[in-house]
C-alpha cells in the first residue's frame, strides 16, 4: 500500500483491480484542487509538499509583470491556471532549468538518466455542464522517477500511475505527445542544460570531446 498525499494531507492509496501496484512506498502525490495544477505538478516533481505554495506561485507571477492590472501568467481570478513561464521561474529558483522538447524529434533521442523529471502539458476543455465551451486552458501533469521506476503523478488521478523503466517512459511519452496539442518540458540541472547531456547526440559529441581531450594531455605529458 504506498502512502499518498492529497492536497497536503496523507492519505492511503486503494488501488483499483486493473492496476498495476506502485512498488515505492511513501509516494506523494497532491490531488487536483481549483486550478492549481502547475502547483500540484512542481509538488508532486518535487515529491513534496512544501515545495511551493500558492504564494509562491502568485509572488513569482507579480514579479513577472509587476505593473500589469491584470496579471497575465495565472486566472483572472487568481484561482491559479499558473503558465509556464511561472513554472520555468519556480524551477529556475530550486537551481533547474527547463525545456521544451521539440516533438518533431522521436523521444528515443533522450538520455533519460540525465533528466530529473519531466512536465507533460495537456489542453483541456472547459464545460458548462455537458457543454463544451469554445476555449481551452492548460493542464500540467509531473512525470518523474522515483526508486526505481517512472511514475505518472496526474493531479487529476486517483493515485500515481506506474510507467515503469526508461523504455516504458519512452513508450509512454511517444503515446502522449502523438495525442493533440500536447507538450513536453524536460527539467534538467544546468550543467545538464548548457551541455545538452539530456540529448543522445550531445552526449556523444561530448564523449567524443572528451576523449580527444585527454589524448592530448597524454600526448602532453609524454
Amino acid at each position: 500500500m504506498s502512502q499518498i498525499s492529497s492536497d497536503n494531507e496523507l492519505t492511503h492509496c486503494s488501488h483499483m483491480e486493473t492496476r498495476e501496484p506502485i512498488p515505492v512506498e511513501g509516494v506523494y502525490h497532491e490531488r487536483q484542487m481549483k486550478e492549481l495544477c502547475a502547483l500540484h505538478a512542481l509538488n508532486n516533481l518535487f515529491q513534496s509538499g512544501t515545495a511551493f505554495t500558492k504564494k509562491d506561485l502568485d509572488e513569482i507571477c507579480v514579479k513577472l509583470s509587476p505593473n500589469a492590472f491584470i496579471n497575465p501568467h495565472r486566472n483572472i481570478l487568481g484561482l491559479g491556471n499558473y503558465d509556464v513561464n511561472v513554472i520555468m521561474a519556480a524551477l529556475q529558483k530550486k537551481g533547474y532549468e527547463t525545456i521544451w522538447f521539440d516533438k518533431r524529434k522521436d523521444v528515443g533521442v533522450l538520455v533519460v538518466e540525465n533528466i530529473m523529471g519531466f512536465i507533460l502539458n495537456t489542453p483541456t476543455d472547459y464545460r458548462l455542464g455537458f457543454v463544451r465551451l469554445p476555449f481551452h486552458r492548460k493542464h500540467w501533469i509531473a512525470i518523474r522517477k522515483v526508486g526505481d521506476f517512472f511514475l505518472n503523478l496526474d493531479s487529476k488521478l486517483d493515485s500515481p500511475e506506474m510507467i515503469g523503466g526508461p523504455d516504458d517512459l519512452v513508450t509512454f511519452l511517444r503515446h502522449e505527445l502523438r495525442e493533440g496539442d500536447k507538450e513536453l518540458l524536460l527539467v534538467v540541472d544546468a550543467r545538464v542544460s548548457e551541455a545538452a547531456l539530456w540529448r543522445r547526440d550531445s552526449l556523444t559529441l561530448a564523449q567524443h570531446t572528451n576523449h580527444l581531450m585527454n589524448g592530448s594531455d597524454e600526448l602532453n605529458n609524454v
